[in-house]
């Protein structure tokens, strides 16, 4: 048995924080306390410490049992991913996406009960704040939001019910547990959310979930417009068939590739606005 030497500047406990992060993978999203154990040869008591420090941190989100990683561990080794990602894989989409319906598009995950921006290609700017890479918003006033959202089975999204800080954003918002709920299940069915004024007055967004080969949806795009110049009938009409193609196309690449769990935690990564 070869025994491998370390220099005096070894940190063990970092090495065994980093096999903790990595026995999460594709084939193992969620995990116990003691199957952390087990993949790491470390007690369930250790396992734990480390987990909760990770979730202290925002690396690891737990229901109180199972354990998942979180996009943040993006920060990690962003640099890298950077060459090879969803949102590299979806950028020139977008682009061509905007170059023909001449409105902003955005790629985003969710992460908690927010959305995240992972890529944006604008074209003016329709909104009172910012939108760079690394905005976040609440999920459930976003169309890339609810898109994500809709994936999850009927407790996850009565789970995300009983803890989400509903409180409106507008007077358009949808606060009611239960029309969000209903909202949820007819994004579910129809494949495709539409905002109107929710996230902020004049602001309308229709989004569409990228899912992976599995069918998970692992982000989703979304298309932006100033109310006063779209209509929802003209979203629908006009706005929709190239977003829903665009995601398609987005799907094509993905799935050939198959970096979807390098840019999202899995279940419900989205876009949004």
């Amino acid at each position: 048995m070869t025994v491998e030497i370390r220099g005096p500047h070894f940190v063990q406990s970092f090495e065994r924080g980093l096999a903790v992060l990595r026995a999460f993978d594709a084939d193992h999203q969620q995990l116990t306390l003691s199957e952390v154990g087990r993949a790491c040869g470390m007690t369930r008591a250790t396992a734990r410490r480390f987990l909760l420090t990770l979730a202290d941190l925002g690396y690891v989100h737990t229901d109180g049992r199972l354990f998942r990683l979180t996009p943040r561990v993006l920060e990690l080794g962003y640099s890298y991913l950077a060459s090879f990602t969803l949102p590299e894989i979806a950028e020139p989409h977008l682009e061509q996406l905007v170059a023909h319906v001449r409105e902003s598009s955005s790629l985003c995950v969710l992460d908690g009960d927010d959305v995240v921006y992972v890529a944006r290609v604008p074209t003016r700017r329709i909104m009172s704040a910012a939108i760079t890479v690394g905005t976040r918003f609440p999920a459930h006033v976003t169309s890339v939001g609810r898109v994500m959202l809709a994936d999850l089975p009927d407790d996850g999204i009565d789970a995300w019910l009983d803890r989400a800080d509903l409180r409106p954003n507008t007077s358009q918002t949808l606060t009611s547990p239960r029309a969000l709920r209903a909202e949820l299940v007819r994004v579910r069915r129809q494949g495709y959310a539409l905002v109107d004024q929710e996230l902020e007055e004049g602001l309308r967004s229709v989004a569409a979930p990228v899912r992976d080969r599995d069918g998970t949806v692992v982000a989703g795009v979304n298309i932006a417009v100033h109310a006063g110049r779209n209509s929802v009938e003209s979203v629908r009409r006009d706005l929709l068939p190239h977003l829903l193609a665009t995601v398609a196309r987005i799907e094509a690449d993905l799935w050939i590739t198959g970096p979807a769990r390098a840019a999202s935690h899995g279940k419900g990564a989205g876009a949004g606005r």
